[in-house]
């Protein structure tokens, strides 16, 4: 029982982490966007052809990087173990 409750805490804690970074990391984005929205003027626009759909933005690479500090940490403490770390190292570079 003490290791199902303990890989149950380990599980929570890796989520947390996970969701923390990532909402830390959205917000960040969007006030950068804010800020360039503010500063872009429109740029005129020609009837006489349909406007392109626009890219998404590329991924952010510092919030991944971020993301796999914390998880190496997590690692080197003890909560996670090799294969955990590894497989969850390997969702964040997927996703």
């Amino acid at each position: 029982m003490p290791g199902l409750l303990r890989g149950v805490a380990r599980t929570a804690v890796v989520a947390g982490t996970a969701t923390a970074v990532s909402n830390r990391v959205s917000r960040r984005q969007q006030g950068r966007w804010a800020a360039q929205q503010q500063y872009q003027e429109p740029a005129p626009r020609s009837a006489s052809y349909a406007e392109a759909p626009t890219p998404p933005p590329a991924p952010d690479m510092s919030g991944k990087i971020e993301q796999l500090k914390q998880l190496g940490e997590l690692k080197e403490q003890g909560i996670l173990t090799e294969a955990e770390f590894e497989e969850q190292k390997r969702r964040l570079l997927q996703g």
